[in-house]
């Protein structure tokens, strides 16, 4: 299976690493000192789940140059999703599959927009990572990845996802209902991105304090309601699970990348993540304090330290 990884960051090089682990012929699309590392020396990968060297790795800064996929991992920053995708569009094939990797909900709707529809292929990962150093991937916790074709069928090139998956560390499944998917791993990320970001801790200080943890309570119920007046089936029940979640399965340690880039004065999602909360609460009539707490404290620092 032909795939590209389209921004070799934390997400996407974790992912491309795992699937060629598993056979894949992969080609990571890179720049940078990051690009010139992986060109030297391979792409190196830590891990809970075990170390991967890919060495030899394919990798250009040149996506005309890759050729046709059969899938296209998306892993830049939401901020860079247009230009990406019409960058990528020599890789496309009758067949390829874009796979969003994004946090938010809004990526599928730009690949269909610049691709074309048939190629929009909604990924949810579940992983934790960050780059170490040029051409060094370090993951630290969660390993999911789910993928689903947005009508819900079946198809060739998420049954061949599946079978490389089976072979791959990484945990990959196909979702009849990727939409609900994308709504649930918001659910999840938002309030706890933004929470990080208020308080610069952890996730185990942010569980231990009371007020704190009432409030990202507090920031799934304004998105759960923002996301039923958009039709989507998010219930109490999607709630518990995602409480049990960062209670329970994210590790104390645990810091989103939203914190990460405001420390390293890179440019922020907020705009993504608590503005499309906070704009569709507005489009519905439905207040969300706790999202617009978030992006007023953030959209000074929203372009980075430049």
């Amino acid at each position: 299976m032909k795939i590209a990884i389209m921004g070799t960051g934390a997400m996407g090089g974790y992912i491309g690493a795992r699937l060629a682990e598993a056979g894949a012929d992969v080609t990571f699309i890179a720049r940078g000192a990051h690009l010139a590392a992986i060109r030297q020396n391979g792409l190196k990968m830590t891990s809970p789940e075990g170390d991967v060297h890919i060495n030899p790795a394919t990798a250009t800064d040149d996506p005309s140059a890759a050729g046709p996929m059969d899938l296209i991992f998306l892993g830049v920053k939401l901020y860079d999703v247009e230009t990406a995708v019409r960058d990528l569009l020599p890789m496309l094939g009758p067949e390829t599959g874009v796979v969003s990797l994004q946090n938010g909900i809004e990526t599928p709707s730009i690949i269909s927009k610049i691709a074309g529809p048939q190629h929009n292929v909604p990924g949810v990962a579940m992983i934790n990572g960050e780059i170490a150093a040029p051409g060094v991937i370090q993951h630290n916790a969660m390993n999911g990845f789910v993928a689903g074709e947005p009508n819900g069928r079946a198809s060739a090139r998420l049954a061949a996802l599946e079978e490389l998956g089976r072979k791959a560390v990484l945990d990959v499944s196909i979702s009849a209902d990727i939409e609900l998917e994308l709504w649930r791993k918001f659910l999840v990320l938002t309030p706890a991105s933004g929470m990080s970001c208020l308080t610069r801790l952890p996730m185990g200080r942010i569980r231990e304090t009371p007020p704190s943890w009432r409030l990202i309570e507090e920031a799934m119920d304004e998105l759960i309601a923002v996301g039923q007046a958009e039709g989507v089936g998010l219930g109490e029940a999607d709630k518990q699970i995602g409480v049990r979640g960062i209670r329970d399965m994210m590790p104390p340690t645990w810091r989103g990348s939203l914190v990460l880039d405001l420390e390293a004065g890179r440019r922020l999602e907020v705009e993504w993540l608590h503005g499309t909360i906070c704009r569709l609460g507005e489009k519905h009539g439905i207040d969300t304090p706790f999202h617009r707490v978030v992006l007023g404290a953030l959209m000074p620092h929203a372009n980075g330290a430049n």
